[in-house]
């Protein structure tokens, strides 16, 4: 993808955009697209922010590690959207709280602190960085339940066995069953379509690995 197309998408996928100074695209903001492959690492816990991140392609995947080696999936980034731990860094000038990797090759934008600062002074960019605070909340207040009822991954692995390769059952019908909400049933959902467990459908899972939904189950 060549500059002048990128920064084309980049006011498609953000339209505040075309009203921040400067523009994206003029000399001054020093921004130019750069091409990422899969599995790069572009922001580690504990460290400073470079910058904020725009997809223009791709996804990040943004996560934090424990002591003993395992990783919590917090959220994942994808054209038009915005990395709430990026913009929280900046925000506070603190140290990162998670780290994000890209988990498709993607064409990036990285805005830096002082252009982000900048751009915040237009309403209409500000307005989208905290819609985007109170959107990853409430996600991030989902994902903190799940947790905290023991593994809700556990027992939508168990909900989808036994009923046969099809199920004919919308999201809403597992969430109420789990007593959990629609938004985390679809997550997980999609993570297990991610992990090549389950196809999705409109109001229809195909079981395609019946042996690792056990597996998971316990």
């Amino acid at each position: 993808m060549n500059g002048s197309a990128s920064m084309a998408l980049l006011t498609d996928l953000y339209p505040s955009l075309a009203q921040v100074q400067p523009a994206p695209d003029a000399p001054e903001s020093g921004l130019k697209p750069f091409d990422v492959p899969v599995g790069s690492v572009l922001f580690n816990e504990n460290t400073a922010c470079q910058g904020f991140p725009l997809v223009l392609t791709g996804e990040i995947k943004v996560s934090r590690n424990s002591g003993d080696g395992r990783s919590l999936e917090l959220y994942r980034v994808v054209p038009g959207e915005l990395c709430l731990v990026s913009s929280a860094c900046l925000f506070r000038t603190q140290p990162l709280t998670a780290h994000g990797v890209t988990t498709k090759p993607s064409t990036l934008l990285l805005i830096t602190p002082e252009l982000f600062k900048r751009w915040l002074e237009t309403p209409a960019f500000r307005n989208d960085v905290l819609g985007l605070f109170a959107e990853r909340m409430a996600d991030l207040t989902s994902l903190i339940d799940a947790v905290a009822f023991q593994r809700l991954d556990r027992r939508l692995a168990a909900a989808l066995l036994g009923r046969g390769q099809q199920l004919n059952v919308t999201h809403q019908t597992l969430a109420d069953e789990l007593g959990t909400v629609r938004e985390m049933v679809t997550r997980l959902l999609r993570r297990f379509e991610r992990e090549g467990w389950v196809s999705l459908g409109r109001e229809q899972i195909q079981i395609i690995s019946s042996a690792a939904l056990r597996d998971l189950a316990g």
